[in-house]
C-alpha cells in the first residue's frame, strides 16, 4: 500500500509538468495561429481590406457579426483573437470595436444553456437561470451605453490610442518593443505562407483558416490543461473568493478566468452552484464582472505575436477589450441604479423561465440568433 502510495506521487508530479509544458506549446501555438491569420489576412486581400468590411462599416453591424461568431463558436476567447489578427492584417479599429463588443454578448450563450440543466427542478432552474442570464443583462446594458458613445464620441478608440502611445515610434507606427516574439513565431509561420504565396488570394485565405483552427485548437486545449491544473485548488478558490464582498468578488472572477482562460468556464461553474442553493445570484454577479475583464488576457498575449506595420493597432485592439470591460464594471456597478438593473432583469427572467419553457426557447433563439441575423440583413 505504502509502496504504491510512494511511487504514485512521482508519477503525478511528472505528469503535471508535463502538462505545464503542453500548457507553454498550446500558448505558443496560440502566438503562431494568430501570426497566421494576420499573414493570411494581408495576403488575400492586402490593400483592399476596407472594401472587403464595407459590409461592416456600420458599427451595429459589427456588434452582431461579434454577437454571432460568438454564439456559435462558443468562445469570444477565440473571436477576440481572430480580431486582433484581422487587425494586424489591416481591419481598421473603429470597424472590429463593436465586433468585440458583440463577442462580450455572445459569450454568455453557453452559461445560459448550462442552465437548462436543471428545467426538470422549476425552483433550481428559477435560480440557474437567472444566474446564467445576469451575465446577458450586464453585456447587453453595457454595450447600449457604450455603442452610442463610441458612435458618437469614439470614446474607446481615443483611449486606447492614448494606452498604446507608448509603444509608438517617434515617427511611424511601428512596435519595435514588442516585436520580441517575432523571431519565435515567425518560422513556424513561414512553414505554411511558403507554400502557399504561391497561390495568391486563395493561398492567402487558406491560410487564414489554417490560422483560425489553430485557435480553435490551442484555445480548447489550453482550457482543458488549466482545468486539470487546477483541480481541487481552483474549488478552493471558487469558494473563498464568493461572498467575501463586490470587490474581492471581482478581483477573484479576473483571476480564476487569467487562469482557466474562459470566461465561459468560470461562468458556467457559478450556474450550478447557484441553481442547487449553494450561493446566490447577488453573490455571484460580481464573481461574472471579473469573469468579463479576466478574458482579456487571450487578446493581450495574441497581440504580442505581431510584428510590422499594423502590430501597434492589434495591441489597440486588445486593450480595448480590456477597456471596455472596466469601464463597464465601474460605471455600471459603480452608480447603485445602474447595478440592480441586470439583477432585476435576470430575476424576472428567472420566473418567467419556470413558468414557460417556451419563453426560455424564445429568449434565447431571439438574443442570439433572431434578431442579430434580422439586424444583419438590414444593415446589409
Amino acid at each position: 500500500m505504502n509502496t504504491q502510495a510512494t511511487t504514485a506521487a512521482p508519477q503525478n508530479s511528472s505528469m503535471r509538468w508535463v502538462r505545464w509544458a503542453n500548457l507553454a506549446f498550446m500558448l505558443y501555438i496560440l502566438l503562431v495561429a494568430v501570426s497566421m491569420v494576420s499573414s493570411g489576412f494581408k495576403l488575400s486581400v492586402g490593400e483592399q481590406a476596407k472594401t472587403l468590411f464595407e459590409f461592416a462599416s456600420h458599427p451595429v453591424a459589427g456588434l452582431m457579426i461579434g454577437l454571432v461568431a460568438t454564439a456559435l463558436i462558443q468562445s469570444s476567447s477565440t473571436v477576440t483573437s481572430i480580431i486582433v489578427g484581422l487587425v494586424a492584417g489591416g481591419l481598421p479599429v473603429e470597424t472590429a470595436i463593436p465586433m468585440v463588443m458583440g463577442a462580450n454578448i455572445g459569450t454568455t450563450l453557453t452559461n445560459t444553456l448550462v442552465s437548462l440543466g436543471h428545467a426538470r427542478c422549476k425552483e433550481e432552474f428559477r435560480r440557474a437561470f437567472a444566474s446564467a442570464t445576469v451575465h446577458d443583462f450586464f453585456n447587453l446594458l453595457a454595450v447600449s451605453i457604450f455603442l452610442p458613445l463610441e458612435m458618437m464620441f469614439g470614446l474607446l478608440d481615443k483611449i486606447s490610442t492614448w494606452l498604446v502611445t507608448p509603444f509608438m515610434g517617434a515617427g511611424d507606427m511601428s512596435m519595435k518593443s514588442l516585436n520580441f516574439m517575432k523571431p519565435l513565431t515567425q518560422p513556424a509561420v513561414n512553414l505554411f505562407k511558403g507554400p502557399l504565396e504561391a497561390f495568391g488570394t486563395m493561398g492567402g485565405v487558406a491560410l487564414i483558416f489554417i490560422g483560425i483552427a489553430l485557435i480553435f485548437v490551442a484555445i480548447t486545449a489550453m482550457g482543458k490543461l488549466m482545468r486539470s491544473l487546477m483541480v481541487g485548488r481552483a474549488k478552493d478558490i471558487l469558494k473563498s473568493a464568493i461572498g467575501r464582498g463586490p470587490l474581492h468578488g471581482i478581483a477573484s472572477g479576473t483571476v480564476v478566468t487569467i487562469l482557466v482562460q474562459s470566461s465561459s468556464t468560470t461562468t458556467s461553474l457559478m450556474v450550478p452552484l447557484v441553481g442547487t442553493g449553494v450561493l446566490k445570484v447577488r453573490d455571484v454577479y460580481p464573481f461574472t464582472l471579473g469573469a468579463n475583464i479576466g478574458t482579456c488576457i487571450t487578446a493581450l498575449l495574441a497581440a504580442t505575436a505581431i510584428s510590422g506595420d499594423y502590430a501597434v493597432f492589434a495591441l489597440q485592439i486588445a486593450l480595448v477589450h480590456l477597456v471596455f470591460n472596466v469601464l463597464a464594471t465601474v460605471f455600471i456597478f459603480g452608480i447603485p441604479f445602474l447595478r440592480e438593473l441586470p439583477l432585476k432583469g435576470a430575476f424576472y427572467l428567472g420566473d418567467l423561465a419556470t413558468k414557460s419553457k417556451a419563453a426560455v426557447f424564445g429568449y434565447i433563439s431571439l438574443v442570439f440568433g433572431v434578431l442579430p441575423l434580422a439586424i444583419l440583413g438590414l444593415t446589409a
